[in-house]
């Protein structure tokens, strides 16, 4: 086994290591690519009902008919490529399948045609989105990679709180038909010379080391740095990835259950539409500070135990809903749940890297993505038919607020010792 080569942080100071333009890429990438469409795309609900007479079924079905049937399987493919071929080319593939379906969406007349974008944007969002740009942090940072993956998800945070203006000002302006080529072609227009510029997969690409270290030994350039070379079949069979999986997903269903059912409760609760919405972007801006100071504690403390502590927070702030009639209790819940909200989706790299290393990221990943995907769309629904049945949403804050505390259990569970059994999973070792 190769002993690798002393390895110290480079004198030069951490703002001009190129990892920061990447930081800075994946910034514009998950700002475009997962702010926009998830955040901003509702706003094209009500022009797609009034002038085409969609339902309101049928708005949102394009989306998880491409979930469902395309986005699942698609991941694990996506991953494959990752870490075969590198984020980069699959960024690259995955915008053009994101802006290019927007703008034909500007000329679309029909239902199918809809449901055929719509499954073209959820490719495009896989390829584009978070997968590959965790992949991306993950190989350019390790001591700082807490930090570094803070700022960019911050790009998510601030496309939800942003892009629902603009994308009301441009149809406001300009007609829905117009302000979605025009988010296409601002999409393309960004992200590709981004993507061909700026993007690349691995620092040892440009002869570099993460974090801007410098080693005495070139040969070290793509290793290891703990000698973990762990295969996904090794993965899986731990229990520490079923662990990150099931945190992940009663985690991020809570997250998702509430969000959807937000505005509608509210306005249960004698609050106007107008509160309501000043109350979620309360929510949304609070995540970013959330995303910022996670990466930093992340770098300093476990990871996984930084996860398990602000996912402890989230699922300890839903039962302020039961106050939510009084102004205080639901500014007070969306402080706290939109600041724990910001460690959300950052952290499961994160951790899942700590534990399994490089090789097999992005494969990881995605089976993770595809796992917490299926409860992401159930948990509102649930929701949903339990409103329907007792008219009432305090069951399920209670099942969210149990299925959180659960999901953080799981991931303080996670294993302590595993850059120390990372190679003994796998079985092998850089020889």
């Amino acid at each position: 086994m190769i002993t690798p080569a002393p390895v110290r942080l480079a004198s030069t100071p951490s703002r001009f290591f190129y990892g920061w333009w990447i930081v800075g890429a994946a910034f514009l990438n998950l700002f475009f690519t997962t702010g926009v469409i998830y955040y901003g795309f509702p706003v094209f609900y009500p022009a797609f009902v009034a002038s085409l007479g969609f339902t309101r079924a049928q708005v949102t079905q394009g989306f998880l008919l491409g979930a469902l049937v395309v986005g699942l399987p698609f991941g694990l493919f996506a991953g494959t490529l990752i870490d075969r071929i590198g984020a980069r080319r699959v960024i690259l593939s995955g915008i053009g399948l994101i802006g290019l379906p927007l703008m034909l969406m500007g000329r679309m007349t029909h239902f199918w045609q809809y449901e055929l974008l719509c499954i073209a944007e959820v490719v495009g969002y896989t390829l584009a989105g978070p997968i590959a740009n965790q992949v991306l942090i993950a190989q350019w940072f390790r001591a700082r990679r807490g930090q570094a993956m803070g700022y960019a998800y911050l790009g998510l945070g601030l496309g939800g709180v942003v892009s629902p203006v603009l994308a009301n000002l441009l149809v406001g302006n300009f007609g829905w038909r117009a302000a979605l080529e025009i988010s296409g072609g601002v999409i393309l227009a960004v992200l590709f010379p981004v993507g061909i510029w700026v993007t690349r997969s691995k620092p040892s690409d440009m002869g570099l080391f993460p974090d801007g270290a410098i080693a005495d030994d070139l040969r070290t350039l793509d290793s290891e740095p703990d000698g973990r070379v762990v295969s996904v079949a090794a993965a899986v069979r731990t229990s520490d990835f079923w662990l990150i999986l099931a945190g992940a997903t009663l985690i991020l269903s809570s997250v998702n259950a509430v969000i959807q059912h937000f505005i509608l409760f509210l306005k249960d609760q004698g609050h106007s539409i107008r509160t309501a919405s000043h109350f979620l972007s309360a929510l949304l801006i609070s995540s970013l500070g959330g995303r910022v100071l996670a990466g930093y504690i992340a770098d300093r403390f476990r990871k996984k135990n930084t996860m398990a502590l602000f996912y402890l927070v989230l699922a300890a702030s839903i039962p302020l809903l039961y106050l939510a009639r009084q102004p205080m209790a639901a500014f007070a819940f969306a402080i706290a749940f939109g600041f724990s909200m910001g460690a959300d989706y950052m952290l499961i790299p994160l951790v899942t890297a700590d534990r399994f290393g490089l090789a097999s990221l992005g494969k990881l990943l995605a089976l993770i993505i595809m796992g917490y995907t299926i409860g992401q769309w159930i948990a509102p629904w649930m929701a949903g038919k339990i409103f329907d049945t007792y008219h009432s949403y305090r069951l399920a804050w209670a099942i969210f607020t149990g299925a959180g505390l659960l999901g953080a259990a799981a991931i303080y569970s996670v294993s302590s010792a595993a850059i120390a059994s990372g190679a003994k999973l796998s079985g092998r070792t850089a020889e």
